[in-house]
């Protein structure tokens, strides 16, 4: 019987409780998720390429049939390559869901064989994004409510030593 094959891409700078989310939702109705960092050279990342499939690692460790990888590409080849039935994307709010709808459109050009499938975020994490976890944490606020435990000392380390080279 064929593999029912799913990719989650993103940025995942860093992976939150609401990307986790979706993860777990997508493990639920497929037989494997890869859930892939894409390179995006127009976005100033945070964390390098092997900090971010590490820290998907270590927070979907307990889910079973979960992978990270990296790819510098399209997700379209990225999809076909790995024979991938369906893209799942997380949707937040109206204002992700133009942006997403291009990309499907997009993908679904690039490669007819793929489907997106949109997850809308569960209500506690709407407001969620990296880019908000990297703003409280740069400022030394809290971040254990937005980030998984696994990698919560990782994302508390990373800034504390932002912080310390921005003194000297």
């Amino acid at each position: 019987m064929k593999q029912r094959i799913a990719i989650c891409p993103g940025s995942f700078d860093p992976i939150t409780v609401g990307h986790l989310d979706i993860i777990r939702r997508a493990a639920a109705m497929f037989d494997e998720v890869i859930v892939v960092v894409m390179v995006n050279a127009n976005k100033q990342s945070c964390f390098s390429l092997d900090q971010r499939v590490e820290m998907i690692r270590k927070s979907t460790a307990n889910i079973p049939h979960v992978t990270a990888d990296s790819y510098y590409g399209l997700l379209a080849e990225y999809a076909a390559e790995k024979g991938a039935a369906a893209i799942v994307k997380g949707l937040r709010a109206m204002s992700d869901f133009e942006y997403e709808f291009q990309m499907a459109l997009t993908n679904k050009k690039l490669n007819p064989a793929v489907e997106t499938v949109f997850l809308t975020t569960s209500a506690e994490n709407m407001y969620l994004s990296s880019s908000m976890v990297k703003q409280i944490a740069s400022m030394g606020g809290d971040v254990s409510d937005f980030v998984p435990a696994e990698i919560h000392r990782d994302v508390l380390q990373r800034f504390q030593q932002r912080s310390e080279s921005n003194e000297h």
